[in-house]
C-alpha cells in the first residue's frame, strides 16, 4: 500500500487535484485558513489516474472485504468513483445522498440495496469525517452491514480518527496528507521552508494562520 500511497499523492499533485499554497492560503466553508485545497473529483478527468484510482480501490476491497455485495458511493463527490468500482468488480451500486429528495420518494440512498447486505462506502475525501459517516449512518438505518469505507485521500486529522471510532466503522485510504508532504518534497513541489508550515497546519487546522 506504501506504493500506492506516493503514486496516488503524485498523481494528485500532478493534475492539481491538490493544491498547496502556504504563503496564500485558501479559505474553507468553516472559515478555516488551508495551505492545502484538495478536489479529487478532477481525477475522474485523467483517464490514465482514473484508471490507477479504480484498480487500487477494487484491489483494496478484494483483500480487506472480500465478502462485500455491494458497493456506495457517497453523493456528488464518490459518485462516479464508486460506479467506476462497482464497475471493476462486477457489483451492484447505490449512492447515498447528502440529504433526502425533497419530492417524489425521498430516497436518500439511490438505487437498491436490500436488508443485511454488506456494503463497502466509498468516498472521495476524508476531513473530519462528518458527511462521510452520514452515508454509513443511512446504510445502517437501511439495515445494510456496513463492513467499512475507503477513500482517496485523508487530511489525518484527529478528529476525524475520533468520528470514525465511536461510530465504530472502518475506514482506509489510498493516500494521505502525510505521504502527499513527502512525495511533494521528493518531486519540488514545494519548496523546504514551506514544509513546517503544512505540518503545523495539520497539527493544528482551526488555529493556523490566525
Amino acid at each position: 500500500m506504501q506504493n500506492t500511497a506516493k503514486q496516488v499523492a503524485e498523481y494528485l499533485l500532478q493534475i492539481k487535484a491538490i493544491k498547496l499554497e502556504p504563503t496564500n492560503p485558501f479559505t474553507w466553508a468553516s472559515g478555516w485558513k488551508s495551505p492545502i485545497y484538495c478536489d479529487n473529483r478532477k481525477t475522474l478527468s485523467f483517464p490514465e489516474v482514473r484508471t490507477y484510482i479504480k484498480k487500487a480501490f477494487a484491489q483494496a476491497v478484494k483483500e480487506k472485504y472480500p465478502e462485500v455485495e455491494v458497493i456506495a458511493g457517497v453523493a456528488t463527490g464518490a459518485i462516479a468513483l464508486g460506479a467506476l468500482v462497482a464497475e471493476e468488480m462486477n457489483l451492484p451500486m447505490v449512492y447515498i445522498r447528502s440529504s433526502a429528495k425533497a419530492h417524489g420518494m425521498t430516497n436518500l440512498i439511490e438505487g437498491e440495496v436490500k436488508s443485511g447486505q454488506k456494503v463497502v462506502v466509498i468516498e472521495d475525501l476524508i476531513s473530519t469525517g462528518g458527511s462521510s459517516l452520514k452515508a454509513v449512518e443511512a446504510l445502517r438505518e437501511a439495515n445494510c452491514d456496513v463492513m467499512g469505507m475507503l477513500a482517496i485521500f485523508t487530511y489525518g486529522f484527529q478528529k476525524a480518527e475520533d468520528n470514525f471510532t465511536n461510530a465504530n466503522c472502518n475506514v482506509d485510504t489510498l493516500s494521505n496528507y502525510n505521504v502527499m508532504i513527502d512525495r511533494a518534497q521528493e518531486i519540488g513541489y514545494v519548496k523546504p521552508e514551506d514544509v513546517n508550515q503544512l505540518k503545523q497546519w495539520r497539527k493544528d487546522p482551526g488555529n493556523w494562520g490566525v
